[in-house]
């Protein structure tokens, strides 16, 4: 195989205030280290992926996830010869920026939000990495690398929305630093994607562990009914669980062969032979094929109406949007009993939202119930 290291991103461009380099890591290395040891990143394992953090210790949160993906990013990265810390850092980092109770409580804040600049959970995140986190003397924030900041900026591509980042982040935070207008590294389009071979397959997963559908079920999904087929004869009822992570492993490997083609196809298309090359570009270069892409589809629907439209998975949800709603007007009311004086007065309705948005599933209810 082609050696691919000048489309990596290996020279790091530094941070946003200068830091000397570290004789022993990285630059990404030390982004990963400083993500992994933040607050931020521990209270993931409290916070919902699909069911509530209380429903059982077997199904996965958003740290579970990320650690996940992480697996998925840093194994692309390094077969395509790119850079595997950065690609890990950003898949570790991307949901950080996530409410309680998943996507039910991302739509709840950015309701309660709509007056006052919204919410939008990877700006979120971006927030937490610049600002919230509060751990050095010299710096707010983690002060992450320029190249961890423009991946998590440019989660799905160019920057379409530069008004809302400029609500939530502030342009002038960047310094000058982030093309907003390019196509980001292809250590971020392995992250981006990475996340949607993850919960593509874990949701799977967990539904069937959860007994919201069956094994058998997946034969509706034309790519996973040729897996299927291949374990039939061996399933049984000893087995079950069993040819469930075997089924799953499959459908990764699967996709990520496909991807790993896919994408050297497309780089080989596109005549792309440096990193300058990537930036300039008109399309996203790591996905799959036209095949898996229909697939994929197939997947996300099964799960909307098996999974996320299920009765109990709904009701939790609702309940989750409620609690987020209330627990806006609680503090709204009151704010300085829960924030301190400072970050109200750089902007009230920012900081509760900030706040709500950090809280863990578990903290929001014994909060909400507290105050209720």
């Amino acid at each position: 195989m082609k050696k691919h290291s000048l489309l990596g991103v290996f020279q790091s461009k530094g941070r946003l205030t200068n830091e000397a380099n570290s004789r022993f890591r990285s630059p990404f290395q030390r982004d990963r280290d400083r993500i992994v040891h933040s607050a931020s990143f521990r209270r993931l394992k409290h916070k919902t992926q699909v069911f509530v953090n209380t429903e059982g210790d077997h199904y996965r949160t958003r740290i579970t996830h990320s650690i996940e993906v992480a697996q998925i990013a840093r194994s692309i990265a390094k077969f395509l010869k790119l850079n595997e810390d950065l690609a890990e850092t950003l898949s570790l980092a991307h949901d950080m920026g996530h409410t309680p109770f998943g996507h039910a409580g991302e739509d709840a804040l950015n309701e309660c939000m709509n007056d006052h600049g919204g919410f939008d959970h990877n700006l979120q995140t971006l927030r937490i990495v610049m600002f919230l986190e509060n751990k050095y003397f010299k710096f707010d924030g983690l002060n992450l690398t320029i190249e961890t900041l423009e991946g998590l900026l440019k989660h799905n591509g160019p920057v379409e929305n530069l008004s809302l980042v400029n609500r939530l982040i502030g342009l002038k935070s960047f310094k000058k630093k982030i093309v907003f207008n390019s196509y980001p590294s292809l250590e971020a389009q392995i992250s981006s994607i990475s996340d949607d071979i993850a919960y593509n397959n874990h949701d799977i997963q967990d539904g069937i562990n959860a007994k919201l559908f069956k094994l058998e079920d997946l034969t509706e999904i034309d790519f996973f009914k040729s897996i299927y087929v291949k374990y039939k004869k061996k399933i049984n009822k000893t087995n079950y669980k069993i040819a469930t992570y075997q089924i799953i492993r499959d459908s990764i490997d699967l996709m990520i062969r496909d991807l790993l083609n896919n994408t050297q196809k497309n780089l080989k298309n596109n005549k792309i032979t440096s990193f300058k090359k990537v930036t300039k570009t008109d399309c996203l270069l790591v996905g799959f094929s036209k095949k898996l892409i229909k697939s994929e589809k197939e997947i996300k629907l099964f799960l909307k109406d098996k999974m996320y439209n299920n009765k109990n998975v709904y009701e939790k949800n609702q309940k989750g949007k409620m609690i987020i709603k209330k627990l806006f007007k609680i503090i709204n009311a009151n704010p300085r009993k829960f924030i301190s004086k400072d970050q109200l007065t750089k902007n009230k309705f920012r900081a509760i939202s900030d706040f709500i948005s950090g809280m863990t599933d578990r903290y929001a209810i014994n909060l909400y119930n507290k105050n209720k």
